[in-house]
This record gives C-alpha cells, structure tokens and sequence, in this order.
C-alpha cells in the first residue's frame, strides 16, 4: 500500500482544517491553549504560503458552558440560543489568538441550504477565494441560529467535506481528540491498534469506527469516515488525528506519518458531479432494474425510462434524485429531466413512447449522464 502522504503535503497549496469540539473545550469552557495552539500552527502555514480555511466546531460546547448547563439542551429553541452565545465567544478568541501574528480572520456560518442552490454556491465560494486573496481566515461554522432539520449539515465533519469540495482544496485535516482510526475503540478497548492508511473505504472501514459521539460534539468516527468517503472520490486526500498534540499540524507537513491518512482516488468526481452527488440533498428516490444499472456503472449510459420500476416522492422537474437498485442499493443522485408524476406515467416506456403518453417529449433520457453522479462504491 503506497503512503505518499509526505510528496502531497508538500505540494499543497490550500487545505481545509476541521477542528472538533472536544480539541477546542474543557470543563469550564473554552479551551484557549488549544484554540491559540491550532491558531499559531495556521498562521505559520500561511506564512509558508497555504491557504488555509478553518472550519470549526466549538460554538454549542463553549454556549453550553457559558450558560452553565450540564448538556446541550434537546429543544431547538435552546440550542439554537445557546449556539448564539457561544459562537460570539469563539470568534472573539478565534480574533484575538490570529491577531497576535498579525493574521485576520472572518466568520462564516452557513447552512446546507447556501450550497444547495448552485447560486449561493458559487457566491459563498468566491467570497472565500477572495478572503483567502486578501490572507484573510476563514472560520467556517454551521449557522446552528437559524438551523432547522431541512437545512441541516448534520455535523461538522460533513461541512468540512462540502467546504473541501467547493473549494477544491488539496487536503482536508480532521482535527479530532484521538489520534485516528482504530481497528477497535481505543476508549473501551485497550489492545485496539491505530489503522495508519485507508486505501478503500466499505463496510469493513465503518464497522472499525466508534459510534459514541462525544459529550459535547455531534459527530463520531462514522461521520468522519463518511466525509473521507467524499473527498477522496474527488481525488483529495483526507487525515484524520490529534488535534490536542503538540505542533501537529508543523508534524504533517514535515512528512510525518501520524493519524490515520485517508488516499485519494486516481478516478475522480468532477467538481460539479461531486456538488450534485454530496452537496444537494435528494428530493425523492427512482428505482431501476438490473439492466438499467449496468447500463449506467458498467456502460456510462443515460437513465432512461424503459429501466425504471418505481418513483418514490414528489419533486420537480431538475430536482437531485437517488436511483436505487430495487434491492435498495444507492447507486447515486442524478437531476431530473421530468418531474415525478410525469415519471410515473413514462417508466417502463421505451423512449420513442414518451410523446404518445404525455403529450410533449423534451428529452429522451430520465436523467442524462451528465447530471448523473455515482456514489455506489461508498454507500457505507
């Protein structure tokens, strides 16, 4: 298994670092060893000429502390409160700790609804190439204030991977309070062993991760093998390690094997595949049979509506879509050339039939291989 981690440090030029809750908080709040730590390590990276874009957990722990609460509240109202508190006092930090090296920084909180409309998309991405240009940080946060279920990221590993994604970064650095991927949980198993290199990531990858989150973050092992899933069929390389070690970061630009180093894949998702397959949340599922699935992973084909079995949900016409195997295998999202009703109407139809059941035949394919992406290898 090649491990050439240290030739890809060296050639990076912007990486994203994704720092927990658990590095970044302590029992009576912030963690300000830590956030200074993590803070100088950045700006010397910056000095070495990186671009780097922080994304950091943090603002519901230090809230939760501040408040002086003994959990993260479970109503919506409090939390969404207590992440209001909390995150002023993170970037206050944040702002004092870069500016001791002369570094500035700028707070941006977002919700999977900014990423979802390609619009805001591409507005949020050149915001930050132009705070990146000015050698400005960005501290990157999910918008927890505003947030509702809809428009959640679920965590902070997964936004760490869409900023990744949108930004096309060359490495994304998960900061966590262990120091990898063990084969068993090291927390409850003394004779667990830190797994180095994940070449493949599948099932067997996900059966290794502790699905314990901590007591004040809300994303385990799972969510950050998951993110590596993503950025690595992009082609980018992941590591996962202690954020709490001392110089860490200076470590793995140095060509240190430390932490557990996710590899990229040679085959990559173009950046727009990569939007449509883990950016946009689908709006409903098709599922097709065996012929139409060959046809689509072995043949790079089109889906078109003679392979069809069933439509599941209302969506619109350009609406992101899972296509399922009718054995409930994903296979990927593509967008929709017709909306669901009218699916429903044209599947199991060859295409030269579309016309006489509806009328109007705008195109001859469900969804075209271009807004088609294939995720089936990480369905973990």
């Amino acid at each position: 298994m090649n491990d050439n981690r240290k030739t890809i440090f060296n050639a990076a030029k912007r990486v994203v670092v994704k720092v927990g809750s658990n590095v970044l908080t302590q029992d009576h709040g912030l963690n300000l060893k830590a956030i200074r730590s993590i803070s100088r390590q950045i700006c010397r990276l910056i000095d070495g000429g990186l671009e780097v874009i922080l994304v950091s957990s943090g603002a519901m722990a230090t809230g939760v502390k501040k408040i002086g609460l003994d959990k993260r509240p479970d109503e919506i109202p409090k939390r969404q409160a207590v992440a209001a508190v909390g995150q002023a006092g993170l970037i206050m930090e944040y702002e004092k700790a870069f500016a001791r090296y002369h570094k500035k920084v700028a707070q941006i909180l977002l919700t999977s609804d900014d990423l979802n409309n390609r619009i805001r998309y591409l507005n949020a991405r050149n915001t930050l190439y132009t705070l990146l240009a000015w050698q400005v940080v960005p501290i990157i946060n999910e918008n927890d204030t505003v947030m509702v279920e809809e428009i959640k990221f679920g965590d902070n590993d997964n936004l760490a991977a869409m900023i990744t994604l949108m930004m096309d970064t060359d490495i994304l650095i998960n900061l966590t309070d262990i120091d990898g991927l063990y084969n068993k949980d090291p927390r409850t198993n003394t004779d667990a062993e830190l797994i180095p290199i994940v070449s493949t990531i599948g099932k067997d990858i996900i059966k290794f991760a502790g699905h314990i989150p901590g007591a004040l973050g809300t994303g385990g092992m799972v969510s950050k093998i998951k993110a590596a899933g993503k950025v690595t069929a992009a082609g980018i390389p992941m590591v996962i390690t202690n954020g709490a070690k001392p110089e860490i970061l200076k470590k793995l630009f140095s060509g240190k094997k430390i932490g557990t180093f996710f590899v990229p894949k040679k085959q990559k998702l173009k950046s727009r595949k990569c939007w449509i397959a883990f950016t946009l949340k689908p709006k409903g599922v098709i599922r097709i049979d065996d012929g139409a699935a060959s046809a689509i992973l072995n043949r790079g084909k089109s889906l078109l509506p003679s392979g069809i079995v069933s439509v599941e949900g209302e969506f619109g016409v350009g609406a992101p879509v899972e296509f399922r195997k009718d054995d409930n295998e994903t296979l990927g999202t593509g967008l929709v050339n017709y909306n669901s009703a009218d699916i429903r109407k044209i599947m199991g139809l060859k295409s030269s039939q579309i016309k006489d059941r509806l009328g109007y035949k705008p195109y001859d394919y469900v969804i075209h291989r271009d807004n088609l992406a294939i995720t089936a290898e990480l369905n973990i």
